[in-house]
């Protein structure tokens, strides 16, 4: 017998089975629609577990034994972070600090984590999530089933080791092709007729198109897909991504005599089709999307959600902040405009791409960090004042050395003096 679990929208005919597990099935009246691959097998394996009739402080303690996995699958896999998402990755993150699986042991501290020390949401996904998903996305995703299945610790160290080089092997590829499709652009420039984008190139690892494609609709703001060209095979594969606007899954559906095989979400989806209609695809998309999206679509947006003056920064206050989280896809963290602020200090570039900053107000002195905004340097100089949209973060290492266990985000501005 065969069980399936799955949570990707399903096709009209399910496959044979003896059961298949799936809260987008048109016939579930499951509530939690949104949860991931390895939410739905937690679903499986609590009501297994709870079929056995344990006494209830063993059922709860072997359940939440799982959650550490399921909170870091359930981030890797931006799912949105509300419901019972919400709940899962909060009790599951809280419970990284102290783990005895070696192969989760040993993920942690090659990520950067000691024993003691729990990452939040954002650096499971910047840092725990990406060194796990390298495995399937360079290699085979085996070698991360045998980290989290190992009871040998040096085993653990060497696997995680080996995820790790597969991480920076990833990075590079990464970097390549997104190289490769910056050059594109300026032989092919992107224009405002545009709606959306596809961009192919030979010998592109298909491991990391999605990625790829992330950046340039970051770069963008349009949906993109980005194509693996396999002239030998006469195939080309690749993963698309798209803006909010967007639903990438109803544009593929109203094209499928395209596509050998397709599928996805609303804003995230992958693609095998014939090298020889590349260009065909690429007209067509841009036309079904030059239908569906208004000017105001393609310009990214900043939601602020209350202002805040520096008198009001205390840990009180970013503490009930901080009890919303964890943040991540569909529970944002809150921004907050700050208006007026005094930039305290020269900015600081760090580590090439982001800054660090000392901004001054109402008599008190915060200091934020502005990832990826160190192009915006030449903006800022010491004495200029700032309309700053900021948020709040969890800093478990300023924590752990006895300071405050918050961080504030810078997350845009504009100079106004």
């Amino acid at each position: 017998d065969v069980i399936i679990t799955d949570h990707h929208l399903p096709d009209q005919e399910l496959p044979p089975a003896l059961a298949v597990l799936n809260p987008n099935r048109r016939d579930c009246l499951y509530p939690e629609k949104n949860l991931c691959g390895v939410g739905v097998t937690f679903k499986l394996v609590q009501a297994l577990l709870t079929s056995l009739a344990w006494p209830a402080e063993k059922l709860s303690r072997v359940l939440e034994s799982f959650l550490k996995l399921v909170a870091i699958g359930t981030v890797a896999d931006v799912v949105p972070l509300t419901g019972e998402n919400r709940i899962i990755v909060k009790h599951g993150l809280g419970g990284l600090g102290a783990v005895r699986n070696p192969g989760l042991r040993a993920l942690l501290d090659v990520a950067g984590f000691p024993a003691g020390t729990a990452p939040t949401a954002g650096q499971v996904a910047f840092r725990i999530a990406p060194r796990v998903n390298a495995a399937g996305r360079m290699d085979t995703a085996m070698h991360a089933i045998e980290l989290f299945l190992t009871e040998s610790p040096a085993r653990a160290r060497e696997i995680a080791s080996e995820l790790h080089a597969l991480n920076e092997e990833r990075q590079g590829a990464e970097a390549a092709i997104v190289q490769s499709v910056l050059e594109q652009c300026v032989s092919a420039p992107v224009t405002d007729s545009q709606a959306a984008l596809v961009f192919a190139g030979e010998g592109w690892h298909r491991g990391v198109l999605g990625i790829v494609a992330s950046r340039m609709v970051e770069r963008h703001h349009r949906p993109v897909f980005v194509l693996s060209v396999e002239r030998e095979l006469g195939l080309a594969r690749g993963s698309g991504r798209s803006i909010a606007a967007f639903h990438l899954l109803d544009a593929m559906e109203s094209m499928p005599d395209l596509f050998t095989q397709f599928g996805g979400h609303e804003h995230a989806a992958g693609l095998t089709m014939s090298a020889d209609r590349v260009d065909e695809f690429r007209e067509r998309f841009n036309s079904y999307a030059s239908t569906r999206l208004t000017p105001e679509d393609y310009v990214p947006t900043l939601r602020i959600d209350a202002r805040v003056d520096f008198a009001e920064v205390d840990d009180r206050t970013v503490g009930g902040i901080l009890s919303l989280g964890p943040f991540g896809s569909g529970n944002p963290a809150p921004v907050f405009a700050a208006h007026d602020v005094e930039l305290a200090g020269p900015a600081v570039v760090w580590k090439e791409k982001h800054l660090r900053l000392a901004l001054r107000q109402s008599g008190r002195t915060l200091f934020v960090k502005a990832w990826n905004q160190a192009g915006r340097c030449g903006e800022l100089s010491a004495g200029c004042r700032i309309d700053a949209a900021l948020s709040f973060e969890e800093d478990a290492w300023s924590a752990a050395r006895g300071y405050q266990n918050w961080a504030a985000q810078l997350k845009d501005f504009r100079v106004v003096g």
